[in-house]
């Protein structure tokens, strides 16, 4: 249940950005909950490959590469999920950035109604 719950949250944020940043579409709420399915599936399998390719390069930028691999993540959600539109890997970044901000503040909100 809280599994749900988690990526329900996620498609909310997802379609709260989409309506605040212009170059970021999602068609339908359905389409945010399956973008939200598929970026906990992409965090889950290829980010931890990614980061392990990319740590010598993670390594000597401080961990600021984390972020383009986020941002690649989103992209590669984009090419995934049809009616998922972001548009460049700078709207990517942002995007991520603003995600991971809102789950945060979502998932924390979640935990205080315990």
């Amino acid at each position: 249940m809280k599994i749900i719950l988690r990526i329900l949250l996620s498609a909310l944020a997802v379609v709260v950005l989409s309506k605040v940043l212009p170059n970021v579409s999602v068609d339908t709420y359905t389409t945010a909950i399956i973008v939200a399915i598929v970026l906990s599936l992409l965090n889950f399998i290829v980010k931890p490959i990614l980061v392990i390719l990319t740590l010598p390069v993670t390594i000597l930028t401080l961990g600021l590469f984390l972020l383009v691999i986020n941002a690649l993540i989103i992209l590669l959600a984009d090419h995934f999920v049809d009616g998922f539109s972001v548009n460049g890997l700078g709207w990517a970044l942002l995007f991520s950035l603003l995600l991971s901000f809102l789950q945060s503040v979502l998932f924390s909100l979640l935990k205080e109604d315990k």
